[in-house]
């Protein structure tokens, strides 16, 4: 039996219903109904999806009943006051720790049974003062060609990418240099390349500038902003606060449990600082000014 448009633009079947009329369907219902599925199916899954998560390393919770959601291409930070729980509300968020209580989901599975690790880059805390490893840079980039390749031999095709990432950078002209006689601010973009030759599409940073002086930091975040907009999900761990609220578009407050989530113009403007840093929070008066 097939379909016909009737007279009145509904439309109809070229068969009889029970009764010998024809049946007729409304046209609009069926296309706003595959429409619903087809937007359905397009939706990419959140980077990251927290609901009511808790984890303590004891009786008491370090991380208490969070809940956020953090969709592609966001730049998000993460700050908080000493010993909030913003480095295990990261591991959480990785699968590296399983919550207490509550559910923790990366790219749409269980967080602590993800395995598609070449999807993340993960700078972690004091990278950029490391400096005890007795390799080049360009060993170090590689690195991030392993989750595809394994410890084989890369291919040509392997190595143009280390090279990309390198250039994308600015760490070409230091390739063949040790990472020890390497800056801070050099040190923490040769880490980034290798996150970039892993072509993660989750960049994700501990408190990337410690060690680093004040113009590299600078770099650094310019390097960040433009990462982010060409597409790659920016989750920031942030001791400085200023920083944050130049450069991140969405700020998370935790101490323990969330005190803010939402945009960074908001957050400056909100209780949350006083409330989650208390007297730490008053050299942000002057952000603005």
């Amino acid at each position: 039996m097939t379909a016909r448009q009737s007279d009145s633009g509904t439309a109809c079947t070229d068969g009889p219903n029970a009764d010998g009329e024809a049946a007729e369907v409304d046209s609009e219902a069926v296309v706003d109904l595959t429409g619903d599925d087809e937007a359905e199916q397009a939706a990419p899954a959140p980077v990251v999806d927290l609901t009511d998560v808790t984890f303590g390393y004891t009786g008491t919770p370090v991380v208490e009943d969070v809940s956020l959601t953090i969709d592609p291409g966001e730049y998000v930070a993460i700050v908080g006051p000493n010993g909030s729980g913003k480095s295990t509300l990261m591991q959480l968020m990785l699968g590296l720790l399983e919550p207490d209580a509550g559910t923790a989901r990366l790219f749409g599975e269980r967080a602590e049974q993800f395995d598609d690790g070449e999807r993340i880059g993960y700078v972690a805390q004091r990278a950029a003062a490391e400096t005890g490893m007795p390799i080049t840079v360009r060993e170090v980039v590689k690195m991030g060609r392993f989750p595809h390749v394994g410890f084989g031999r890369l291919s040509s095709e392997d190595w143009a990418i280390v090279d990309d990432a390198l250039a994308t950078v600015g760490m070409g002209p230091f390739a063949d240099r040790r990472i020890g006689q390497l800056s801070g601010g050099q040190r923490q973009r040769a880490f980034i390349a290798r996150a970039l030759a892993s072509e993660a599409d989750l960049l994700v940073l501990d408190e990337p500038t410690v060690g680093v002086d004040a113009e590299s930091v600078d770099a650094f975040y310019d390097l960040l902003a433009a990462l982010n907009g060409d597409g790659i999900t920016a989750i920031l761990i942030e001791h400085d606060l200023g920083a944050v609220v130049e450069q991140a578009e969405r700020v998370v407050c935790l101490n323990r449990a969330v005190y803010f989530d939402g945009p960074t113009g908001e957050f400056v403007e909100s209780d949350a600082l006083p409330r989650a840093f208390g007297t730490e929070a008053q050299f942000l008066g002057g952000v603005d000014g």
